[in-house]
């Protein structure tokens, strides 16, 4: 009985695959007849023309990219270069391990070495998906294929005309090159990631070796990155790389190409990434991940991606981080292969003098990590406010690394304290009849937080709660403006980690799901002193091709995110915190300042910003794993730093006092209300405002008790 429903199951199958196949030739066929039918036949031929053409008029030259990308500061020294593929070494089909070539095939085109440049099994499953979504959304595309898009296709246009383009050029070049040195091409040109290209680069880059001298694990390890660079790449998303080489593993023992106990040794080989120091010396710093990561977001804006940072769903997310990571993928390969000059508004004085205020500082704390990091670490961003600019930038302290460099002054997010409250609370309020002579009474409420030492002042000033940073009177005014406006505030200067759990009381205290990076604080920061006006944080300037044409220049575009008004008394206030706890770290030369701090729970995270009429500076200081630090609020590294670095890049300039704001009239608060609704980037704020149910603590009542200790320094 069991081995009649067996093979009933197996004729079943059988003849749902045969009715399967028939359907796929059927659209297959349809899709031909309506291109020719339709009146595409013309267009087909002339792609075919085409691509006839650009193979014909090429050589193997034209598969090894010799091209520099150059980085100049803002005074036009060059700071760096990075060379590609000619420059880092190139290998011919017989000197590649045959492991590379066996395991990429297994992996990616199983019949290579029996197609004529396309699968047309593989293309029966483009066509179906291309006739039920109306574009290209899934594979088909063989290595031919795949070298004729890594070479020759430079649209990003998904629809017929790209795969037919795609599928001619293959098949011109099977006729002019062997598999063997289309495979050499193939393996000399894929993206690895981080600038890698081809696989010298990769084993150097990532193993500090030749190919030759890599085990069938690490060929499969690197092998996993091309499918998607920025989703395997193996420095940010270790654990995805892994995974994907074991199912290329996996492939290859299916396909016989390796040996029971060989998958198994390769599956459980520990995978340790090597650096050489050439290549960190020449990429891992903290100005060269920053430039190439806003240049590669420049050349995506030129070319018409429009940046995204909060959806409506899970499914909007998820079509937006694919479209954003394919065309990262793409410019990023244009950033390091067309031969560009990127011209950056780093200024090299200021960032060796950020650099070692930071190393200074933090001296004495020499712990650290399994991979020879330093345990106590610090990031810090200083903008130009005439620009808007990043002219320093500074990720973690200086030391010899072995492995990647996070740059954490745009890559981690922390806790921010009490530096968040004048973005979120008191800013906001300003906005709608406070003032900093508006009287606010401090005192422990029920379910509420606590103040730093458990100190409480009765009827205050906001702008004296700003001084000595309460808690209280934060809380008050938060929950009277509600977090669904206060956080809209951060979301239109482009903060990207506001989480769904984050509208919450404990946010006006710094108590973030993710948190804030030290670029967007400066870049909020400059913004209050900007009038109010946002601008997005850039290093670029221009980027120029090889041929000196300008691909992307930087236009610097305003956003009213606060009025002019809040903005300036805003800065007034924060110019008296040197009187609170700020006390001590005023600037020399009596240069006027305005800033704030901020101290997180159980003193894990400290933050100094502030800016002059010149210069905007946030700094962070804490650990990479969130712990304690002992004597914290005591020895106010994040203070120190930014005095002294301050102080250096105002030596010999003139003291600006900060512009005065407008007399507020005595209908100032109903007009700002007003203005705010009026106010294109704030409407859904003022809706949200008047809808909340202000009322409803009940849920925050547990979050109250974690927010007592937020800002204990303050």
């Amino acid at each position: 009985m069991a081995k009649r429903n067996k093979k009933k199951k197996k004729h079943r199958f059988f003849w749902g695959f045969i009715k399967f196949q028939i359907v796929l030739m059927t659209l297959l066929l349809m899709a031909v007849g309506y291109y020719y039918v339709g009146g595409y036949a013309g267009e087909v031929e002339s792609l075919r023309k085409e691509a006839h053409e650009l193979v014909a008029n090429s050589d193997e030259s034209t598969f090894m990219p010799s091209q520099t990308v150059s980085i100049y500061a803002s005074n036009g020294d060059l700071i760096s270069e990075k060379k590609s593929a000619k420059q880092t070494g190139y290998v011919s089909f017989e000197d590649i391990p045959a492991d590379f070539v066996t395991a990429i095939i297994s992996i990616e085109d199983k019949r290579y070495y029996s197609h004529n440049g396309v699968d047309v099994k593989g293309l029966l499953r483009a066509v179906k998906a291309m006739l039920q979504n109306g574009e290209v959304t899934q594979g088909g595309s063989t290595i031919t294929m795949q070298l004729a898009k890594l070479v020759y296709m430079d649209t990003s246009s998904r629809d017929w005309r790209y795969k037919i383009k795609q599928m001619a050029i293959a098949t011109e070049l099977e006729k002019i090159y062997s598999k063997n040195k289309i495979m050499e091409f193939y393996l000399n040109n894929i993206y690895f990631a981080n600038g890698y290209y081809g696989i010298v680069a990769a084993c150097k880059g990532y193993f500090s070796c030749k190919p030759s001298e890599l085990t069938v694990s690490q060929i499969a390890f690197l092998l996993a990155i091309p499918n998607s660079p920025t989703y395997y790449d193996p420095l940010v998303n270790y654990d995805h790389t892994i995974s994907r080489r074991n199912t290329i593993l996996k492939s290859m023992y299916d396909d016989g190409k390796i040996t029971q106990r060989e998958y198994e040794n390769a599956v459980n080989e520990i995978i340790i990434l090597d650096h050489s120091e050439d290549e960190v010396d020449k990429w891992n710093n903290y100005v060269d991940t920053y430039t190439y990561y806003c240049a590669t977001r420049a050349l995506m804006k030129a070319n018409g991606f429009e940046f995204k940072y909060y959806f409506e769903t899970e499914e909007e997310e998820k079509e937006y981080d694919e479209a954003y990571d394919e065309q990262f993928e793409r410019y990023q390969k244009q950033l390091f292969t067309k031969g560009y000059s990127i011209y950056t508004s780093i200024d090299m004085e200021k960032q060796n003098a950020l650099q070692e205020t930071i190393d200074e500082e933090l001296k004495d704390f020499t712990e650290k990590s399994e991979d020879d990091v330093y345990l106590m670490q610090s990031s810090a961003v200083t903008i130009d406010n005439d620009t808007g600019m990043v002219v320093a930038i500074v990720g973690g302290r200086t030391q010899d690394f072995t492995s990647y460099t996070l740059n954490r002054a745009y890559q981690s997010h922390r806790q921010p304290g009490s530096s968040i409250k004048p973005l979120i609370v008191y800013t906001p309020c300003f906005e709608r009849g406070y003032t900093k002579d508006s009287i606010i009474n401090d005192y422990k409420f029920e379910d509420g937080p606590r103040n730093a030492g458990g100190v409480y002042y009765g009827d205050v000033s906001i702008e004296f709660a700003v001084q000595v940073s309460l808690n209280t009177v934060a809380w008050q005014l938060y929950q009277e403006l509600t977090p669904e406006v206060g956080l809209q505030y951060l979301k239109n200067m482009n903060f990207s980690a506001i989480e769904d759990d984050d509208y919450i009381l404990p946010t006006c205290l710094g108590g973030f799901t993710k948190g804030v990076s030290s670029l967007e604080m400066a870049s909020a920061y400059s913004t209050l002193e900007n009038d109010g006006l946002y601008r997005e944080p850039s290093c670029i300037k221009q980027i120029v091709d090889s041929e000196q044409n300008i691909v992307y220049k930087y236009e610097n575009l305003e956003q009213v995110v606060y009025k002019e008004t809040a903005a300036r008394m805003m800065t007034e206030v924060l110019e008296t915190v040197f009187e609170g706890t700020a006390k001590g770290f005023e600037l020399d030369n009596d240069m006027p300042a305005a800033v704030k701090t901020g101290t997180t729970n159980d003193s894990k995270d400290s933050w100094f910003v502030g800016y002059t009429r010149y210069y905007t500076t946030a700094v962070w200081v804490g650990y990479d794993m969130p712990k304690t630090i002992d004597n914290l609020t005591q020895e106010k590294y994040s203070s120190h730093i930014w005095q002294d670095y301050m102080n250096i890049i105002h030596e010999g300039l003139t003291p600006l006092e900060f512009l005065p704001y407008a007399q507020l009239s005595e209908d100032f608060g109903s007009e700002a209300n007003q203005d705010n609704t009026d106010e294109e980037d704030n409407s859904d704020e003022a809706d949200n405002g008047d809808d909340a149910d202000n009322g409803d603590d009940a849920d925050n009542a547990d979050d109250a008790d974690n927010a007592d200790d937020a800002d204990p320094a303050e």
